[in-house]
């Protein structure tokens, strides 16, 4: 069983052509400026849109556990000592105002959605993504599904944040025909500040992919006054100059906070903590650190 929380058809961000994506839910890491929120948790979740609930009251009705109070102020209230996340509320509800993220999913039921869009992979030269929240977590339930998608013949990559085992790259590699490996920052200490771990196995990992001979892109999420400084940039410029194979491509992905609206379905603040989008010149200096590198570098990807 695959443990997801969205699968995602027609993307153009997650590799090359159109793609499906498959988001896995679970991430060892609690990156502070993360853009899907509801993938850290590895359990099912509830997301509550205050904008689109009609005040109706069936999901209150619904609760088996007597859970859900509609109040004028809040909308519908949940008395998280009660819910047992059985979903009848989201089963119910008329306007989708409330949505349960993270279920488990056969390889069947994946597959099946996965194969109806071959056509529009096979004539874009996609395929499918496997994402999270950290795929690589569950590497039984992954490699079950890259496996099946090989015998389709479909193209497959990963996308991953690289703190898992070693071994589990050993393990999956075979499989897979890209990885899109994400790098926050060079310095361990900042990286656990912002992301909740340190980042040498990320790195170890890394160098690991580089020398196996699979296909690599590397994303760096640029998030200003975290990681867009001068030194920081130059040390990851001469960190993928170290490696034994350069990646195909370095995307360059500028921070946004239009992720903050999932963070109030979830009942949580989003705290930007002086993050915000660095400039259109500071990403042109940055670009050109890398480009002049002879790294093959492009905003997004």
């Amino acid at each position: 069983m695959a443990f997801l929380f969205d699968i995602k058809r027609y993307s153009i961000n997650d590799g090359p052509g159109v793609r499906v994506t498959v988001f896995f839910k679970g991430c060892p890491l609690a990156c502070k400026w993360c853009h899907n929120p509801e993938s850290i948790s590895f359990k099912t979740e509830k997301l509550y849109n205050r904008s689109k609930c009609i005040g109706c009251g069936t999901c209150v009705k619904a609760c088996p556990e007597g859970a859900l109070t509609l109040t004028k102020e809040h909308g519908i209230v949940t008395d998280l000592s009660k819910c047992k996340l059985h979903g009848q509320c989201a089963l119910v509800c008329p306007t989708k105002a409330i949505e349960m993220s993270g279920r488990d999913y056969t390889t069947k039921e994946v597959m099946k959605t996965i194969i109806r869009e071959t056509n529009i992979m096979d004539s874009s030269g996609g395929g499918v993504t496997f994402s999270g929240g950290e795929p690589m977590m569950y590497p039984a339930a992954l490699k079950e599904l890259l496996i099946a998608c090989g015998a389709e013949g479909i193209h497959r990559a990963i996308d991953t944040a690289g703190y898992v085992k070693q071994s589990i790259f050993e393990e999956i590699t075979p499989f897979t025909e890209l990885y899109l490996y994400d790098l926050k920052h060079i310095d361990s200490k900042i990286h656990k500040a912002y992301t909740g771990v340190p980042n040498e196995p990320i790195l170890e990992n890394l160098k690991w992919v580089a020398s196996s001979g699979t296909e690599y892109y590397v994303r760096i999420p640029l998030v200003k006054g975290v990681n867009t400084g001068d030194e920081n940039i130059k040390a990851t410029v001469e960190f993928l100059l170290s490696l034994k194979r350069k990646p195909a491509i370095v995307g360059l992905l500028p921070y946004h906070n239009i992720a903050s609206a999932k963070y109030d379905k979830l009942g949580r603040l989003y705290d930007a903590d002086g993050m915000s989008e660095p400039g259109k010149k500071e990403l042109a200096h940055i670009l050109e650190m890398f480009k002049s590198n002879g790294l093959n570098t492009l905003i997004g990807g």
